[in-house]
């Protein structure tokens, strides 16, 4: 380490956290930098912080590391939607393949018998659902539609985003102009919107309600942009097409199984549609599905992966806390003619569990960040051969493997890394278990 001034630093980028800030170690003391990557040379500026916490500036960047690119989007660096655009694809995908080993060794003090190839899909244009914060910036005199600053609590301003799926990767200035010119500019927080596979739709979260100009124009723009309409008053109960005649169903369709899932705009679907098929291809193929199997999918959704298994088990049941996807997986079961599938309503966050006293021979785990550790601890008495866990989280995903390899009697297969979502720091991986 040199002092190149009083205000200026010189070191040398040793790891990468996995939110995307470069960590520089200079006589002990870790210094944490957006922008950098592991190897390169820097000139940081230390800003004001804690005694080993200490956060830094870049000010230039002296020897690039090779993995460097130059990134495509004009607001990197300020929106904090993506992190890693600086980043070489498949570097990307190493640093989130080594980030879900670290937590294995790190937190489970496990490893999985082999790592399958990572699975990949566009880089661009892939986020099929979002939700866009809204804010009225007084000082700008606008709207501003978009993700969060890095960092910041504001947002960024910008007119379009290349990760989103179209028609809304160039639709974010023109949103904004049309929330300018309502009379509840100040009173919209948000807009989700959601693709299907063959529409579109935007649903407004209003404070107040709009007037019948504001929805007049709301209207003009979606059958302009062919995006339906959808207003939310409140919980996810009051959302509603502004023009129902009009509204079409939003699906996609999993080709190579035939089969095809109608969702709301507001439900929850994997984002990456062609990640999200080859997750599910490769998940049947670890499950290794018999035609006289009962299987359990647990956090089951409106039945992305139960449908698929339900093709090849004799039984399926899924549980999922949310009511309306229950509903809408024994709708999508309806739709594709299987009626060996049953859903039901559950907290699996509660213990006791008639369900967890029955025998299945095969479990499916995909739960949200917070883990599914009320489930691994009773799985045992369920006895399974075989244990599918679907994480977006690596943390909890090593402490329940720990579970599930020292008090469980089940050994870890196979892991795989999935980008779900390129450029951003969050990572999906599977593991398979085996009894």
């Amino acid at each position: 380490m040199r002092d190149t001034s009083s205000t200026t630093l010189e070191a040398t980028i040793v790891d990468l956290t996995y939110d995307g800030l470069g960590v520089a170690d200079l006589d002990g003391k870790r210094f944490f930098i957006p922008g950098c990557l592991p190897t390169e040379r820097v000139l940081l500026a230390p800003r004001k912080g804690r005694r080993k916490y200490q956060q830094a500036d870049l000010v230039e960047i002296l020897e690039p590391a090779a993995e460097r690119v130059v990134p495509p989007c004009e607001y990197f660096g300020r929106c904090g939607g993506c992190v890693l655009q600086h980043l070489d694809p498949l570097a990307q995908l190493h640093l989130k393949e080594a980030s879900v080993r670290a937590a294995f060794l790190r937190i489970g003090g496990v490893e999985p018998e082999e790592w399958l190839a990572p699975i990949q899909g566009p880089q661009w244009n892939y986020r099929r659902k979002a939700r866009l914060g809204v804010r009225y910036v007084e000082g700008k005199g606008r709207v501003l539609v978009g993700f969060k600053e890095r960092a910041t609590r504001l947002l960024t301003d910008m007119a379009h985003c290349s990760v989103l799926a179209a028609p809304f990767d160039k639709l974010l200035g023109e949103l904004a102009t049309l929330i300018g010119t309502s009379t509840i500019k100040r009173r919209l927080p948000q807009v989700e919107v959601a693709v299907g596979d063959s529409a579109a739709a935007m649903v407004l979260r209003t404070l107040d309600p709009p007037t019948e100009a504001d929805k007049n124009a709301f209207c003009e723009f979606g059958r302009r942009r062919h995006v339906d309409v959808y207003i939310q008053s409140g919980g996810p109960g009051t959302v509603r097409a502004l023009e129902p005649d009009q509204a079409r169903t939003l699906d996609y369709r999993l080709e190579a199984l035939d089969l095809r899932f109608e969702f709301a705009p507001t439900d929850f679907i994997q984002v990456n549609a062609a990640v999200n098929a080859a997750m599910v291809e490769q998940a049947l193929g670890l499950l290794n599905v018999r035609p006289s199997d009962r299987a359990l999918d647990l956090y089951s959704g409106l039945g992305n992966l139960s449908l698929p298994l339900a093709q090849r088990a004799n039984q399926v049941t899924g549980i999922e806390a949310e009511a309306g996807l229950v509903a809408r997986a024994v709708h999508n079961a309806q739709l594709n003619g299987l009626e060996n599938t049953r859903f039901l309503s559950g907290d699996l966050n509660q213990p006791e569990w008639s369900f967890m006293r029955e025998h299945w021979d095969l479990v499916v785990l995909d739960p949200p960040r917070s883990g599914a550790q009320v489930v691994v601890e009773q799985i045992g008495q369920m006895n399974p051969r075989g244990i599918l866990y679907i994480s977006c989280h690596p943390a909890t995903l090593a402490r329940d493997a720990e579970k599930l390899v020292t008090s469980q009697g089940y050994r870890m297969r196979t892991a795989v890394v999935a980008d779900m979502f390129p450029h951003t720091h969050h990572v999906e991986a599977m593991a398979f278990f085996e009894r």
